[in-house]
């Protein structure tokens, strides 16, 4: 007899339908982007600050994008894919730090953590 708090497993080809912490995930993993964008421009010299003004958010959403993403290229353990997503959080988090901006890194920190968290039981529970 099935139990009333399993949900009913999804037909093929289909998905959950999106909530809030979905939403709030693709919120923090583009505010991570734009962060790394943002510091390659802002705290390098010219030329250097095209160079890591580009390549710093094309590294992460490369890395996101092979591990991370609901249709990643290559599927890993969750705990790593878990940990891939921290590590990207972890890099904007170091990039305002490394402005003098430490206590908007601190509450992207935190908040990215949360939904990050809200969002794997979500995933797997």
């Amino acid at each position: 007899m099935p139990d009333a708090a399993t949900p009913a497993p999804q037909p093929a080809g289909t998905r959950a339908p999106l909530n809030a912490v979905d939403v709030l995930a693709l919120v923090c993993e583009l505010f991570a982007f734009g962060t790394l964008a943002f510091w390659g421009f802002a705290a390098w010299e010219f030329p250097w600050n095209i160079v890591a003004g580009i390549a710093a958010p094309v590294a992460a959403i490369l890395m996101w994008a092979f591990f991370v993403s609901p249709r990643a290229v290559f599927v890993i353990h969750p705990f790593l894919r878990a940990l891939i997503e921290l590590l990207i959080y972890l890099s904007a988090t170091i990039a305002w730090w490394s402005m003098g901006l430490g206590w908007v890194g601190l509450v992207f920190a935190v908040v990215a953590v949360t939904i990050g968290v809200l969002a794997g039981r979500r995933r797997f529970a």
